[in-house]
């Protein structure tokens, strides 16, 4: 044993003297900035929530057919995959907007769930109208009004927008509320901001509340963003639901279980 020992320390003398090893211990400091504990943290994806069947909201989409859909151009829609599918390519190219209004008519107060994905390999727009309208702008059959509105490669990727209009509402993350002036008030919607909890190339589900002033956006279960829209000059209060096919690159867009419940609004109106 002592042999052992006087050995020990002599490697250790000689250890010390080539500059092989050190005594000293060195502390690397963790870097603590909010960028890199942001990256240090990793943001788990919301579920899809499963298909319940709920008797209160009807299907407007049989998963087939376009039946009880129209566009002006139907050209570029089809059902693929189970799902209402539009596509841009370089042989079927577009310069504008498309719109598939669903024939149902008018919507004032309802809930809206519906899935929806976009494919592409370049940055691209996509979304789908509501309380909207068909109007004669630079093109025949365009559309303004309130919007939910998505783009990929972008921070906020969905938001609540108001096309041919005052543009965003809410950002994803965001509570607007505009008073009878049109003067708005932002506050942050807790859980909603930072990285996304979904992927707009990957099966999604909105569901969108209007009721009243009161226009409530959540994307799988998760709440993303409210407006409160009381300006009586801006608001809509009833108006079309339109999917829309975004002009731009090569894409696919997709949308599948179709759901709306109609609400009962003040005086027993729909």
């Amino acid at each position: 044993m002592k042999i052992r020992a006087i050995w020990c320390v002599v490697s250790v003398l000689i250890c010390m003297y080539l500059g092989g090893c050190s005594t000293e211990t060195k502390v690397v400091a963790k870097d603590m900035s909010p960028k890199a504990v942001a990256a240090d943290i990793a943001v788990v994806p919301d579920a899809l929530p499963p298909l319940v069947v709920d008797p209160r909201f009807v299907s407007v989409f049989d998963g087939k057919t376009l039946d009880g859909w129209k566009a002006a151009d139907m050209s570029f829609w089809s059902v693929e995959d189970g799902a209402i599918t539009a596509k841009i390519t370089t042989e079927h190219s577009t310069e504008r907007n498309h719109y598939l209004v669903y024939q149902g008519g008018k919507l004032g107060d309802f809930e809206l769930k519906l899935v929806h994905r976009v494919l592409s390999d370049k940055d691209v727009n996509c979304g789908f109208q509501y309380r909207s309208e068909i109007f004669d702008g630079k093109i025949t059959d365009d559309c303004r009004g309130y919007q939910v509105d998505n783009n990929t490669n972008t921070p906020w990727c969905v938001r609540l927008y108001d096309e041919h209009g005052r543009e965003t509402l809410a950002w994803r993350g965001e509570r607007t509320v505009f008073d009878a002036t049109g003067q708005k008030t932002v506050t942050p919607i807790e859980g909603a901001t930072g990285a996304a909890r979904f992927s707009l190339d990957q099966w999604h589900e909105y569901d969108l509340l209007c009721k009243g002033t009161t226009m409530t956006l959540k994307v799988n279960g998760r709440l993303v963003a409210e407006v409160v829209d009381n300006d009586p000059a801006q608001r809509d209060l009833s108006g079309i639901l339109a999917l829309q096919l975004h002009s731009g690159p090569p894409m696919k867009v997709q949308f599948k279980d179709i759901r709306l419940k109609l609400l009962e609004a003040a005086g027993g109106q729909k």
